[in-house]
């Protein structure tokens, strides 16, 4: 089984804001399947197969400074899962918008979300998916305005492509 962990904002207000690429790329991954809900554990979750792998996608339902609940409950019920079978989608203030990076076994670099996700497992050996979110706005805002901040008209018609190579770059590394 692989993991892959969307990170975001529960609620209208941050659906399409930059700190909710992960929880777009997972949706793009769903395409039109249904999410289940765990409501005691707060995430949105769904099974499906992915280049023959059984892949389990989630999405925590708590503020992103908190995504590592959902996955500290995860690991403690699937205690085979491996960090090497576990992937994390995020925005990345510090890559220009629309440049997708993986990383392995690297540090939380500032993010509240994957640092979140770091202490619950104990570890940083897990795949990170960096999706960029950076633009000139970045030096006239705070780092957490500016994450919660929408995209730009221009950042919108380009969005929907760099979702789509995210998820096409995940696929390829199941």
């Amino acid at each position: 089984m692989k993991l892959i962990i969307g990170l975001g904002n529960p609620g209208r207000k941050y659906s399409q804001t930059r700190h909710n690429v992960g929880w777009l790329v997972l949706d793009a991954l769903a395409e039109k399947e249904k999410w289940q809900e765990n409501k005691r554990s707060k995430f949105y979750y769904l099974t499906k197969e992915i280049n023959n792998q059984e892949v389990v996608l989630v999405k925590p339902t708590t503020f992103m400074n908190q995504s590592g609940l959902a996955m500290a409950y995860l690991k403690k019920k699937n205690p085979k899962l491996k960090l090497a079978d576990i992937m994390v989608v995020h925005d990345d203030k510090d890559l220009d918008f629309g440049r997708i990076k993986l990383a392995k076994n690297s540090s939380s670099a500032g993010h509240k979300g994957v640092e979140s996700i770091i202490n619950a497992l104990g570890s940083q050996d897990f795949t990170r998916v960096r999706v960029g979110v950076k633009n000139e706005l970045l030096n006239k805002m705070e780092t957490d305005k500016f994450v919660l901040s929408k995209f730009n008209r221009e950042e919108r018609k380009e969005l929907k492509n760099i979702i789509e190579k995210t998820a096409e770059l995940i696929k390829e590394n199941i």
